[in-house]
């Protein structure tokens, strides 16, 4: 009968395992020891990454609150907004809570001695060789990060000059300048940023005297803020120096240095103009917006081609003055007259003559000298329009061939 005690593979002398394993284990030499400085060299190591990727984190964390935030922010003001709101207070908060996240603040270095000075459609160079820094305000109009804003908040600006700082507290540095067109005075440029939110297009044309709009941009560096005011007037024109292609909204809504560039938003918080100059050195309540319908054909045109293209007459046209209409036997004061011809330019070749006055072109009465241009402006290149024209006391029609407008000379 076996031995319940008696392990037959211990070595003789050990009637039990364990014993065996006790033996053995005073006569194995021990493991060696892992030296003490590796845990406070892993430890250190590891405090290291974690003090430099938690500023980085942080920072994530907060750009993704803050844009969670505002898309649910955006979300619930567009759907209140396509309701017909009683609550005008209720209608204001809504509209800029649903645009406030498109809009930017831009900072520009500026070189003062390319600033330039805009005299007919030619730039005239001057300065002092300094340099500043332009700020001004933008919108962004696309999430691959499209942007549109002033072109004198940009103007002359050093490469890689411009930065934008977005409403999530990112700045974007080295924006760039994909296009501007000198004659509306507006810009489009390009970030590269993920998680952007886009602003919509309104309809100016749908706009009337005495209705609601926002202002909204960055007066004196005071980001994102809101002003209410009324449209004042729609179509003016000869308000703004050196802006030839003039059809202002005009509006009592505060806008101040910095808001240059910034969105005019209705009560459906959709971008119905650009605000873009104010009468005076300072606010006294009278504002002017670029419409939305010119602002979305020129940022198109710049976004596609870098460029605007626009009929040309070649005219320097003047505005219809009581003296002029009574020296020139008008039938009516309006009409612009003719000073001078570009020689080789559309009028040339088409028979128009200094102290010809234009009454219509292409069927469209012609009101004075900025509404020619307009007209003209927006006539496609190359096509061939009936010009009617007050010479020497009796009305006469001619045939002009619209060209394209050169970069910095003549209408």
């Amino acid at each position: 009968m076996s031995d319940p005690d008696f392990d037959a593979d211990a070595p003789r002398g050990y009637a039990r395992s364990d014993e065996y394993e006790a033996s053995f284990a005073r006569r194995a030499p021990a493991p060696p020891h892992p030296p003490r400085r590796l845990p406070l060299l892993v430890g250190l190591l590891f405090l290291l990454l974690v003090l430099w990727g938690l500023p980085s984190l942080v920072q994530r964390v907060q750009y993704a609150s803050t844009l969670g935030r505002e898309r649910a922010e955006v979300e619930v003001a567009r759907e209140a907004l396509n309701t017909n709101l009683r609550d005008t207070t209720e209608a204001f908060r809504l509209a800029a809570q649903r645009v406030g996240p498109s809009v930017v603040h831009i900072d520009a270095d500026q070189s003062l001695g390319t600033a330039a000075r805009i005299v007919g459609e030619d730039l005239i160079i001057e300065g002092s060789g300094r340099k500043m820094t332009g700020q001004g305000s933008g919108v962004i109009i696309d999430e691959a990060g499209y942007i549109i804003t002033n072109y004198h908040v940009v103007a002359n600006v050093d490469p890689g000059g411009i930065s934008v700082g977005l409403s999530d507290r990112r700045v974007v540095r080295a924006a760039e300048l994909i296009g501007y067109d000198v004659a509306t005075d507006l810009a489009v440029l390009k970030i590269e940023a993920d998680n952007l939110i886009a602003a919509q297009w309104g309809s100016s044309d749908q706009l009337q005297v005495g209705d609601w709009v926002l202002a909204v941009g960055n007066p004196y560096a005071l980001d994102r803020s809101v002003t209410a005011g009324i449209i004042s007037a729609k179509g003016r024109r000869g308000v703004v120096d050196g802006s030839i292609y003039q059809d202002f909204l005009q509006t009592d809504a505060a806008v101040n240095p910095g808001n240059s560039g910034g969105p005019l938003v209705d009560l459906r918080g959709e971008v119905v103009g650009i605000n873009t100059a104010i009468l005076g050195q300072a606010y006294q309540g009278i504002s002017f917006a670029i419409p939305s319908r010119i602002a979305q054909e020129v940022y198109q045109a710049l976004r596609e081609k870098g460029h605007v293209a626009r009929g040309w007459l070649g005219v320097a046209p003047q505005d219809i003055s009581p003296e002029i209409a009574a020296e020139f036997q008008l039938p009516e004061q309006r009409g612009a007259l003719i000073t001078r011809i570009v020689e080789g330019s559309p009028a040339d070749q088409a028979d128009l003559r200094v102290g010809d006055v234009v009454l219509t072109w292409d069927g469209q009465e012609v009101q004075d000298a900025t509404g020619l241009t307009v007209t003209v402006a927006g006539t496609k290149i190359g096509s061939v329009v009936p010009v009617r024209v007050w010479r020497e006391g009796s009305e006469l029609t001619l045939e002009v061939k619209v060209g394209r407008r050169p970069e910095r000379l003549g209408r």
